[in-house]
């Protein structure tokens, strides 16, 4: 691959690192040959674009790209991307909940053709966050007096961060001298950059970062491999979070036998892995073809997974106002029954496809046009004078000539003291919530009856009656619009 590859800042910084530690472990750990290299890595990284939030990125003359906050880790982001007169939303991992270090997902009503969006909880509704920190605050502290080790396996990016600053803050306010500690390498690596990116985390995070970063923490220190055989208490934050590889399996097999520590799942995990089998029961676990662990061990599954729920889920779609839905990335089972309630909540298309399932999409039939700076300022500066109070204008009526485009011109809608005009009403048809005559003046012979653009989600149609009128020359409408003389119109 040859072409750009578009990042946000903070996945720019973070993702050459992230590769680095999964070739490292499949090459060097694994033994895999025929994988990517050191090298690779850079070259790719060299194509990398930065995408900023909310910035509109033409890849070309009609593909645009537009970045929305997601909230699941540092730097994550759902796009919108439109390609002509089509559109579509790819959400990828988000969380609908605000955390303690990151904000929560959010997008315009971009009303795309399709919106493909994650499943992972998509028949879960989680209890509040409040009450969650507070369970796991308390198993922690009750595990620890006794004696016990935690053992809390999490990914390096997201949860690590979010219960390391729940664990800091409560060991302040408690003054607890219990050592906590996460295991080195991927994770110190991350808390360098959500530093260095402390504006993608949420509002309280920034404010504190007045006074103190919240990412140097006091009472967390990094783990060396010698601590586990220790006496006494201890909390550690292992990568990674579903127990089939690295230093979160290690530790696992020292402590399960005993039945005074505790084990705490705070996310997901994939069946089949060591994390999957302790969840459902389990007392003995193979580790591997020669390992067998006895599991003694507390289990506790306190979900802080920065997946959006069903509720999550719901809401984006409603943010969105997508015309059909795709969803992926969950169990079947639970995408079936979203996808029933989906339908009749939005009364919009929805698919669950299988991977590898192609899958055929009629697209909308708006018409996209480019409104001239003259028309929207005449038609604001209009809709304030009509209104009483200074209220927030939601709805603007407007009134101008359609000038309908080819595939090499876009379609505009402009003033019309903008052309020179030979009256000729023409008709023309579009997607509306509204009757033509409620942007104008009431009366059906006016020559430029406006329209209400609202709403554009609604599937009721409505012809927009504009006049157009005979331009004479090329050269003078350019001259009008502000055009080069041998400009494209």
């Amino acid at each position: 691959y040859h072409g750009p590859i578009y990042m946000t800042p903070p996945t720019k910084a973070i993702c050459p690192i992230l590769l680095e530690d999964y070739r490292k472990i499949t090459v060097e750990r694994k033994g895999e040959t025929g994988f990517f290299t050191s090298q690779h890595i850079k070259d790719c990284m060299k194509k990398v674009v930065p995408l900023h939030l909310h910035e509109t990125v033409w890849v070309d003359d009609e593909l645009e790209l537009r970045a929305y906050y997601a909230g699941h880790v540092l730097g994550a982001a759902m796009v919108y991307a439109r390609c002509g007169n089509e559109s579509v939303v790819y959400t990828g991992d988000y969380n609908m909940t605000p955390d303690r270090h990151l904000g929560a997902a959010w997008i315009d009503k971009v009303r795309p053709d399709v919106l493909i969006t994650e499943t992972t909880y998509g028949t879960t509704i989680r209890d509040s966050k409040r009450s969650r920190e507070r369970d796991f605050l308390e198993k922690v502290h009750s595990c620890v007096m006794r004696g016990g080790k935690v053992l809390i396996p999490c990914f390096a990016l997201g949860r690590a961060q979010e219960l390391c600053i729940l664990i800091e803050t409560y060991w302040e306010r408690m003054g607890l001298t219990v050592p906590v500690y996460f295991s080195a390498g991927l994770t110190e690596k991350a808390n360098r950059y959500y530093k260095l990116f402390i504006n993608w985390t949420n509002q309280k995070v920034k404010e504190s970062f007045v006074d103190r970063n919240p990412f140097d923490f006091k009472y967390i220190k990094p783990w060396n491999r010698d601590y586990a055989d220790l006496p006494g208490p201890m909390v550690l934050f292992a990568t990674p979070g579903m127990l089939h590889i690295g230093t979160s399996l290690e530790v696992f097999r020292k402590w399960a036998p005993d039945e005074r520590n505790m084990l705490i799942m705070p996310g997901y995990c994939v069946a089949g892995t060591v994390g999957a089998k302790v969840l459902s029961g389990m007392k003995v676990v193979d580790i591997d073809q020669y390992t067998q662990v006895h599991v003694n061990i507390d289990v506790q599954n306190l979900s802080f997974s920065a997946h959006a729920d069903a509720k999550g889920i719901m809401e984006l779609i409603r943010q969105a106002s997508p015309r059909n839905v795709v969803l992926v990335h969950g169990e079947k089972s639970r995408m079936s029954y979203l996808k029933s309630k989906i339908m009749g909540e939005f009364g919009c298309p929805c698919y669950d496809p299988a991977n590898g399932e192609l899958l055929e999409i009629e697209a909308g039939k708006d018409m996209r046009a480019l409104m001239s700076d003259r028309l929207f300022q005449t038609a604001w500066a209009q809709e304030q004078q009509r209104r009483q109070e200074p209220t927030p204008i939601t709805e603007l009526p407007v009134k101008g000539v359609l000038l309908l485009g080819d595939s090499k011109r876009l379609t505009r809608l402009l003033d019309p003291s903008e052309f020179d005009l030979d009256e000729a009403p023409v008709v023309a048809s579009a997607r509306l919530t509204d009757t033509p005559d409620t942007a104008g003046d009431g009366r059906s012979g006016d020559p430029a009856a406006g329209t209400r653009l609202m709403n554009m989600g609604d599937d009721r149609s409505a012809d927009i009656r504009f006049s157009t009128r005979r331009v004479f020359d090329g050269s003078r409408i350019s001259e009008r619009l502000g055009l080069a003389v041998d400009a494209d119109v």
